[in-house]
C-alpha cells in the first residue's frame, strides 16, 4: 500500500510525463463526486478506455506501469479489472526494479491465492527469490506472503528458509514473516522449523526478533508447556526493552518499542499461566514495567493495560496485585470513555483473582453503568454478570431487563435475555420471583428467547415448589392463572409467551373452582381467533380447550360447548394443518367417550406422574410370530437392506432374478393368483424364533415401507426423549462485600505537583493544584442517595456504609496534608494451580439483617404483583431488597436440566443418587405420550457464557 501511494504521488506531481495529468484528473473527479453513481460513472468510463489503451500493440513500459495503476485504483473501488491481470503477472517478470515492484504490487491486490493466474507468477519468485539485488528479494518476499498458497509452499519454501541466515536484516524480517504466514496456511508444512524461529530470537536486529515474536505467539498458544524454556530469555529481552536499550527508532511517544512489549508480555501471560515457577521470574521485570510506564499516553496505557492482562494470568502475587489494582483505579477514575473501558475489563479480570478488589470500585462501576456510552454501559453489565450471587441477583436482572427494554438491537437484546435467564435459573431465591421475571423478558424480548426456556417456566409451575405444601403449589398455581387472564388483555403478546398462558390455563385454568370452564374456553378461543395465522398458539389452545373439557366431564360437571368453540373446532377440521385437524378430531372424539374413558386418557393434573414405557414392544411379540407362521415376510434390518449382510441380499438377489428371467421380455395378461403359503422360513428376527427348522430363504421381492399416517405417533420417538427436570437452585446464600476505598475521580491527587502537556491524545492537566484544606474540602463530591442505595444493593450494605465512611477519612487526610503518604500494601488471597479454585460468587459473611431475611415468609400473593406488567406502573425491585432464601436441603436444583440424576455426599464420603418425588422425565413422556399437551422437551442448551463464568 505504501508504495502505491509513493508511485501515485510520483504520477501526481508530473514526473513521468502528460499521461500522469489523466491519473490525477480521475483522482481529482472521483474526490470531487457527490454520490455512489457518478462515482461509478466515472470509474466506469476510465475502464473503457483504459480496455481499448491495453489492447494496442508495444505499449511503452511507463505508460503500461501507469495502466496498471489506474486500474489498482478501480479495483479497490469494487469494480471488476480483470481484463488488465495478466498485464499484471507480464510486467512481474520485467527485469527493471520499479517495474517488477508494481508488478508485484498489482498482482498482490488482483489476485488472491486461489487464483488461476497463480501459477504463472511461482516461476518468478522463484528465481526472484535467488536474486543477489536485495530489494528484488525483498519484494518477492513480500508477494510470496500474499500469493503462496497451501499447495505451491514446498515450492519456496527451501528457499525462503535459507533467506534466513541473509546478511541484510530487511530480508532476514521478510522471510520470517513469510514463513509465519505459510504456519498459518499450512502448519504441518513447517513444524519442523521451530528450532529456526528461536535462533531468530536472538538475532542483532530487533526487527528481525520483533518479527519473529509472531509466529512464537501462535505456536505457544497451541502448547505453551513445550515452550518454557523460553521464559528466561523472554524475560531478558523485556527487561532490556523496558530499560532502553533499544535503538531510539523504535521508540513511540517515548516509550521503548512499545509493540514488541506488548507482544512479549502476552507472550509471558501464556507461559505463567498456572505455573509458579515461570511466574517467579516474570515479577521483577513486570514490577518494573509498573513503575517506569508512563500513563500519560494512550501508547502507555495499553502497556499498563497489558501488564494487568499478564498479571491476571500468571500465577498470583500480592505485589503485582496491588500495582495492578492502582493501574485499574487510574483508568476508572479517569474522564475518557475509552480508559474507562479499560478499567471496567482489568477490574472483570482481576475479581477471579480476588473478589475483594471489586469493593474498592463499586461507585466507579454505577457511575459506568448510569454513562451515557452505549458501548461502556454493555461492557459495565459484563462485569455485573460476572458479579452476580443470590444477593444481588434481583437487582442486576431488572438493570439489565430496563437495559433491554430501551435498546433495539435484537441480537444484543438476545444477548441480554439469554442472561437474564441464565442468572435468573442458577440465583432466583424464590419460584414466584423467577415467574415474574421470566414473565418479564417474555414480554420484552419476545419471540427472541430460546423456546427451552418456556418449557423451564411450564415444568416450574407443574413440579411446584418440590416439597410436600400442596398448599403452596396450589396457590402457585392459581397465582399464574390469575396473572395470565390479565395478560391475555394487552395486545402483541409474543407467540412464545402465549403458548405457555394457553398450556397453563389448559392445566390449571378450572382447579381452585375460581373460574369456570365457560370462561377459560371461552378465554383461549379468543387466543385462537386474535392469532389465525399462528398454527403453533391455535395447536396449543385447542389443546388446552380438550384439557378443560375432559377435567370438567371427569368431574362429573356438564360441559356447554360455546358457540365460538363449536366454530372453532369446525374451522381446524378442514385446516390444511394435519396437525390442527387431527387435535381438532381428537376434541370431538373425546367428548363422545364416557367418563371413565376419560378420567384414563387425560386423568386430572398427571404433568409429573411416572410413565412405564416398554422399549422393546414386547407385546407384539405373539402377533409377530403369528403372522410369520401364516406367511409373513419378517422384518430386514436396515444393514441388510443396505447391502451389509452379503449373504442374504446375495441370495434373494438371485432367487428374484430366477424367477423373473422367463418374463423378463415378455408381458403378462393373467390375472393375479391367489396366494400360496410358502414354505417356513428362518425369521432373521432372533427374539422371535418361528419353531421350524429350514433354513432356506425364500424369494421376496423389494420390501416396501409405509409410513404411518398418524402425525402423532411418528413424533413418538422425539417427544419421549432424555431430557431431565429443570428446577431452581434455592441454596443462594446472604452475603455481603468487605469494605470499600474507593475515592471519588474528582478529588484531588496530591501526589503530582506540577502536570505535563497532553500526549497521543490524552490530557495530562497543566496546573499546579491548590493544597488548601479548605480547597480539599470543597472539592469532595457527595455521592448522591440513590446510588449509596445501588451500591447496597449491587455490593452490600455494609460494605456501602464503610465505603462512605473510607473517602470521609481519605478527604480528611488529604487536608491533613500535601505530602503522598506510601500506598500500604493490602494483602490479597493467592490462588494457588493446585487447590481447588475459590467460589468467586461467595464474597463475604451474612450480615444479621440478611439473616433475619432467610428466616421471613412469604404472605404477598407473587402474581398480584403482575397485574400491571404491561403498564408503566411495575418497578423493579428495591435494590436492597431480596428475596426470600429457603434451607438448602429443600431446594430443587434448577440446572439438574444437565444431569441425570443429582448425587449426595453422605456423611461417610460416599456418593449415591438421590431420587426425590415422581420421576420428571418419565413424567413429561407420558404426558406427551397419553395427554397430547403439545410440550415437546428440547435438547440442553449449552452454556453461552460459560466463559464469563469461570
Amino acid at each position: 500500500m505504501e508504495q502505491l501511494k509513493s508511485i501515485g504521488r510520483e504520477l501526481a506531481m508530473g514526473s513521468h510525463g502528460g499521461s500522469s495529468k489523466e491519473f490525477l484528473d480521475l483522482v481529482k473527479s472521483i474526490g470531487e463526486s457527490r454520490s455512489k453513481s457518478e462515482e461509478d460513472r466515472i470509474i466506469l468510463r476510465e475502464l473503457e478506455t483504459l480496455r481499448r489503451r491495453l489492447s494496442e500493440p508495444d505499449i511503452p513500459r511507463k505508460k503500461m506501469k501507469e495502466y496498471l495503476l489506474r486500474l489498482a485504483y478501480a479495483e479497490m473501488l469494487g469494480h471488476d479489472a480483470s481484463f488488465g491481470y495478466i498485464h499484471a503477472v507480464k510486467m512481474a517478470h520485467d527485469d527493471n526494479i520499479s517495474l517488477k515492484r508494481t508488478g508485484y504490487l498489482t498482482v498482490a491486490l488482483f489476485l488472491d491465492d486461489g487464483h488461476d493466474l497463480i501459477i504463472l507468477i511461482v516461476n518468478t519468485i522463484q528465481k526472484d527469490l535467488r536474486s543477489d539485488n536485495y530489494l528484488v528479494v525483498c519484494a518477492a518476499l513480500v508477494a510470496v506472503c500474499r500469493l503462496i498458497n497451501e499447495e505451491t509452499i514446498p515450492a519456496v519454501l527451501p528457499q525462503v528458509v535459507e533467506l534466513l541466515g541473509h546478511q541484510k536484516e530487511a530480508v532476514r524480517k521478510k522471510a520470517v514473516m513469510a514463513l509465519h504466514r505459510f504456519y498459518q496456511k499450512s502448519p504441518s508444512s513447517v513444524s519442523h522449523l521451530v528450532s529456526d524461529f528461536r535462533k531468530r530470537l536472538c538475532d542483532n536486529d530487533p526487527g528481525v526478533m520483533g518479527a519473529t515474536l509472531c509466529p512464537l505467539f501462535d505456536l505457544i498458544s497451541e502448547d505453551a508447556n513445550a515452550y518454557k524454556d523460553l521464559v528466561t530469555s523472554l524475560v531478558g529481552i523485556l527487561k532490556q526493552v523496558a530499560e532502553k536499550k533499544l535503538p531510539t527508532s523504535y521508540d513511540y511517544h517515548h516509550m521503548p518499542a512499545p509493540f514488541i512489549q506488548i507482544k512479549l508480555l502476552k507472550i509471558l501471560a501464556l507461559l505463567g499461566s498456572g505455573d509458579k515457577q515461570a511466574s517467579a521470574n516474570m515479577y521483577s521485570v513486570l514490577s518494573e514495567i509498573f513503575r517506569k510506564c508512563e500513563s500519560s499516553s494512550n501508547i502507555g496505557n495499553a502497556i499498563l493495560y497489558e501488564c494487568i492482562c499478564c498479571v491476571s494470568s500468571i500465577y498470583p502475587n500480592s505485589k503485582l496485585l496491588g500495582a495492578a489494582v492502582e493501574a485499574t483505579s487510574k483508568f476508572l477514575k479517569s474522564e475518557s470513555h475509552n480508559l474507562k473501558y479499560m478499567g471496567i475489563d482489568a477490574l472483570g479480570r482481576l475479581i477471579r483473582i480476588n473478589p475483594d478488589i471489586a469493593e474498592e470500585h463499586q461507585l466507579a462501576v454505577i457511575d459506568c453503568l448510569e454513562d451515557p456510552d452505549d458501548t461502556l454501559k454493555r461492557k459495565t453489565f459484563e462485569l455485573l454478570y460476572k458479579m452476580t450471587k443470590s444477593t444481588n441477583v434481583e437487582v442486576i436482572v431488572d438493570r439489565m431487563i430496563e437495559y433491554m427494554i430501551n435498546i433495539t438491537d435484537s441480537h444484543y437484546k438476545t444477548e441480554i435475555a439469554s442472561r437474564c435467564v441464565e442468572l435468573a435459573e442458577q440465583f432466583a431465591p424464590s419460584n414466584q420471583w423467577f415467574i415474574q421475571t421470566m414473565n418479564k423478558v417474555f414480554e420484552h424480548a419476545g419471540d427472541l428467547v430460546n423456546s427451552r426456556v418456556a418449557h423451564n417456566l411450564m415444568r416450574l409451575i407443574a413440579e411446584g415448589f418440590g416439597e410436600d405444601d400442596e398448599g403452596a403449589d396450589s396457590q402457585l398455581r392459581s397465582s399464574a392463572v390469575d396473572s395470565y387472564l390479565r395478560i391475555l388483555g394487552e395486545p402483541k403478546l409474543p407467540s412464545l409467551f402465549l403458548q405457555v398462558i394457553c398450556w397453563v390455563l389448559g392445566e390449571y385454568g378450572t382447579a381452585d373452582g375460581k373460574y369456570s370452564a365457560s370462561y377459560i374456553i371461552g378465554k383461549l378461543c379468543d387466543v385462537a381467533e386474535a392469532h389465525s395465522t399462528d398454527d403453533t398458539v391455535k395447536a396449543y389452545a385447542v389443546s388446552a380447550i380438550m384439557k378443560v373439557c375432559a377435567f370438567e366431564v371427569a368431574a362429573g360437571r356438564n360441559v356447554d360447548m360455546l358457540p365460538e368453540c363449536q366454530a372453532l373446532i369446525d374451522e381446524l377440521s378442514a385446516s390444511h394443518s394435519t396437525d390442527l385437524q387431527q387435535r381438532a378430531y381428537e376434541l370431538q372424539a373425546l367428548l363422545s367417550l364416557d367418563r371413565q374413558a376419560i378420567e384414563t386418557v387425560l386423568p386430572p393434573d398427571a404433568s409429573c406422574e411416572d410413565i412405564e414405557i416398554d422399549a422393546s414392544l414386547s407385546f407384539l411379540t405373539n402377533y409377530i410370530n403369528q403372522a410369520i407362521e401364516n406367511g409373513a415376510r419378517p422384518y430386514i434390518s436396515e444393514s441388510e437392506r443396505l447391502g451389509t449382510s452379503n449373504t442374504i441380499t446375495s441370495t434373494r438377489a438371485s432367487q428374484y432374478q430366477h424367477d423373473t428371467s422367463a418374463s423378463h421380455h415378455s408381458l403378462r395378461f393373467e390375472a393375479y393368483e391367489l396366494p400360496t403359503k410358502p414354505p417356513a422360513v428362518q425369521s432373521s428376527v432372533p427374539s422371535f424364533p418361528t419353531g421350524t427348522g429350514s433354513t432356506d430363504l425364500v424369494p421376496v421381492s423389494e420390501p416396501s415401507f409405509s409410513e404411518n399416517p398418524n402425525p402423532r405417533s411418528q413424533t413418538l420417538a422425539e417427544q419421549i426423549s432424555a431430557e431431565t427436570a429443570v428446577r431452581l437452585r434455592l441454596d443462594g446464600v446472604q452475603k455481603k462485600w468487605g469494605r470499600p476505598t474507593y475515592s471519588s475521580p474528582s478529588a484531588p491527587s496530591t501526589s503530582s505537583s506540577a502536570a505535563q502537556k497532553p500526549t497521543n491524545g490524552v490530557a495530562t492537566g497543566g496546573e499546579v493544584q491548590v493544597s488548601s484544606a479548605r480547597k480539599q474540602q470543597q472539592q469532595v463530591p457527595e455521592v448522591s442517595a440513590e446510588k449509596q442505595k445501588l451500591a447496597a444493593s449491587l455490593f452490600g450494605s455494609a460494605a456501602s456504609k464503610k465505603g462512605a465512611r473510607r473517602m470521609a477519612k481519605e478527604s480528611q487526610s488529604h487536608v491533613a496534608t500535601s505530602a503522598p503518604e506510601p500506598v500500604k500494601e493490602k494483602p490479597v488471597a493467592l490462588v494457588a494451580p493446585a487447590v481447588p479454585p475459590p467460589d468467586l460468587l461467595d464474597l463475604g459473611e451474612p450480615s444479621q439483617t440478611d439473616q433475619i431475611s432467610q428466616t421471613s415468609v412469604v404472605t404477598v400473593d407473587p402474581f398480584m404483583q403482575l397485574e400491571g406488567l404491561m403498564g408503566p406502573s411495575v418497578g423493579g425491585s428495591e435494590p436492597g431488597q431480596t428475596g426470600p432464601s429457603v434451607s438448602a436441603a429443600k431446594t430443587d436444583d434448577l440446572l439438574s436440566v444437565f444431569t441425570e440424576t443429582p448425587l449426595v455426599i453422605d456423611g461417610k464420603g460416599s456418593t449415591k443418587g438421590v431420587k426425590k418425588g415422581p420421576n420428571l422425565q418419565d413424567a413429561l413422556q407420558k404426558d406427551a405420550t397419553t395427554r397430547q399437551v403439545g410440550v415437546t422437551p428440547t435438547g440442553n442448551n449449552p452454556n453461552l457464557f460459560k466463559d464469563l463464568l469461570g
